[in-house]
């Protein structure tokens, strides 16, 4: 499994923002919704073995959290408004401090923190921090069950990655340039998919 962790710190709680407005009135949630084109989309299929979390942070109910299952999202499409109405919708359902509601097929709510998200990934599979001064992705043997963590357009803040540092993550970075979250998640995608191309015997992915 992959699983992803996005930080939205100006991102929308309430379900009030226009769908036409994404970058400004929805606090940048055009970012988040590139990242989950990238975690997912294809051509022609959805990735089933990836799984992200949508940290947001902006508004007076924040912090609420979006989680996307490869294996179970339906109605998922590759433009950005069409997303943006799925977490639109799952930001309309009442939440309960303690329990995650599933507000259509693989996308759920629920008012996990970051610092709760961390918790709850943290026996489940190795976490790798995509910072500008990391190990070079190429040169980085990828864990089982890989968590990459990334912040949207700010970095996180110094709490939560005093947070993501208790945990030893791995770092690393996608090339000498600073690039957009839902860049660097493409480029990590690929290349760990050339790696699993070619333990199966596909040359041509090398």
């Amino acid at each position: 499994m992959r699983y992803f962790v996005i930080t939205g710190h100006k991102a929308a709680t309430e379900a009030s923002f226009k769908l036409d407005d994404l970058a400004g009135g929805a606090g940048r949630l055009d970012i988040l919704c590139r990242c989950i084109n990238s975690c997912f989309v294809m051509s022609h299929n959805l990735r089933r073995d990836a799984e992200i979390y949508l940290v947001l942070e902006g508004g007076d109910d924040a912090p609420k959290t979006v989680r996307i299952e490869g294996s179970t999202v339906r109605y998922l499409n590759p433009d950005e408004r069409s997303t943006a109405s799925l977490i639109r919708n799952a930001l309309l359902k009442k939440v309960p401090a303690d329990k995650e509601i599933n507000s259509s097929p693989g996308v759920y709510i629920s008012r996990m923190s970051f610092d709760d998200v961390i918790d709850k990934l943290a026996p489940l599979g190795s976490f790798v921090y995509l910072k500008e001064d990391g190990t070079d992705c190429r040169d980085f043997e990828f864990p089982e069950n890989p968590i990459f963590v990334l912040g949207d357009n700010q970095d996180p803040t110094p709490e939560e990655e005093a947070k993501l540092y208790a945990q030893n993550p791995a770092k690393i970075c996608v090339g000498p340039y600073s690039l957009h979250a839902d860049h660097c998640m493409i480029l990590i995608q690929n290349e760990m998919d050339r790696r699993e191309a070619a333990v199966k015997g596909d040359s041509s992915a090398l």
